[in-house]
């Protein structure tokens, strides 16, 4: 059997009724790797078989879980969903006003994050690389943003670099991280939108991927929420968000409706200047050329949303927001690579810890495949103890 296939199939071949289930990883308050299952439909395409939407009885009786979780099937998990634990957004007491889930990170993979860039090879990613190249510098003008080398064998002060524009003060860098904050978040929400309306229009199940992209928003905007603390916009600035989220939000909206592997590949490529900047923002807040914000405190927002410890410091904010866009990054460029039509979308089910997602751009179609195969054998090894 063909990889395209297999990709189309592997989570729908076995059974009329299969369980899948949310996989969580370790985090810095569980050393050790702790997984736990919940019974739900696997996620499928329109296929001609006992699974599909065309072919259920409008009585017949659903599966937990079928549709996502509910508040009663949490006592069906030995551990319960409440467990705080990698990949876990439901806490004991859920102080914020998100409730999706995302990933948690240990110390070890807040720093596994690196700088990576991928190769425009396919007229189709040219087109994306060359397009996102316009929306950066269209970003740097708007909100000022300059990186000019620092000379080697300079002595210069703070106030002096600042001066001569080789380094931000922190208003211009909650300025830059603002309205890119306000952007990268829209993405997410037009791509899942556009898959809902499809999903309902066609009446058959999307495959896993809205889910995954409505994380990708919320979690953008939860990083938007947290740097809000830090400083309040004034109505100017609301104003250039206000235009620039119009005129992008129906760009990207027609662009996903011509192209959706195009727009991923855009999102990829903007993720990757994304954790360029953070990047840059950590290193020179660690060289202490952001001595405003030396030693100061983390948000409590972001303390209950990455679950910091908490003595927390601004720092550690900034290694979780990282570590998030290297996130998008992977998820994105490994969503270009699949077909948006037929192909299970991979992380529906689990995702790789950061040790893979920091280090690697993305997973390639069979790369993906292996992975949703791999996902499939580990549910069907914990069926015996979720009886």
């Amino acid at each position: 059997m063909s990889i395209p296939i297999l990709l189309r199939t592997t989570l729908v071949r076995s059974s009329p009724v299969c369980r899948t289930g949310i996989i969580r990883a370790g985090s810095s308050r569980a050393p050790e790797l702790r997984t736990t299952f919940s019974r739900r439909a696997l996620i499928h395409i329109d296929q001609p078989n006992n699974n599909s939407l065309t072919h259920k009885r409008i009585n017949e009786e659903s599966t937990t879980g079928i549709e996502g979780f509910h508040r009663e099937d949490i006592s069906a998990s030995k551990q319960g969903l409440t467990t705080p634990d990698a990949v876990s957004t439901l806490p004991t007491v859920v102080r914020g006003d998100w409730v999706l889930f995302h990933p948690v990170y240990s110390p070890e993979e807040l720093k596994a994050v690196e700088v990576l860039q991928k190769e425009a090879k396919t007229i189709s990613d040219k087109f994306a690389f060359k397009l996102m190249r316009l929306s950066r510098w269209g970003f740097d003008f708007v909100t000022g943003y300059k990186h000019k080398p620092i000379p080697a064998d300079s002595k210069m002060s703070v106030e002096e670099l600042r001066k001569g524009g080789y380094i931000l003060d922190e208003k211009a860098w909650l300025r830059r991280i603002l309205f890119l904050e306000t952007i990268a978040g829209v993405p997410g929400m037009v791509a899942a939108m556009l898959r809902h309306l499809s999903s309902l229009r066609l009446m058959r199940r999307d495959s896993g991927w809205i889910h995954t992209l409505l994380e990708e928003a919320e979690n953008e905007r939860m990083h938007l929420m947290t740097f809000m603390t830090l400083r309040k916009p004034s109505l100017f600035f609301r104003a250039m968000i206000l235009g620039a989220q119009g005129v992008y939000f129906n760009l990207f909206f027609i662009s996903y409706i011509i192209s959706p592997r195009t727009c991923h590949r855009f999102v990829g490529y903007l993720e990757e200047e994304a954790v360029l900047t953070y990047t840059r923002c950590i290193q020179e807040m660690e060289a202490g050329r952001l001595p405003e914000w030396d030693n100061m405190p983390a948000p409590e927002i972001a303390k209950d949303y990455w679950r910091l410890a908490p003595d927390a410091k601004l720092l550690d904010v900034m290694y979780a927001v990282r570590s998030d866009e290297s996130t998008h990054r992977f998820v994105n460029h490994s969503l270009a690579n699949l077909n948006t039509e037929t192909d299970v979308n991979p992380f529906a089910l689990r995702e790789p810890d950061m040790l893979v997602k920091g280090r690697k751009l993305e997973f390639t179609r069979e790369e993906a495949e292996k992975y949703v195969q791999e996902s499939h054998q580990m549910l069907e090894q914990r069926k015996p103890e979720s009886k």
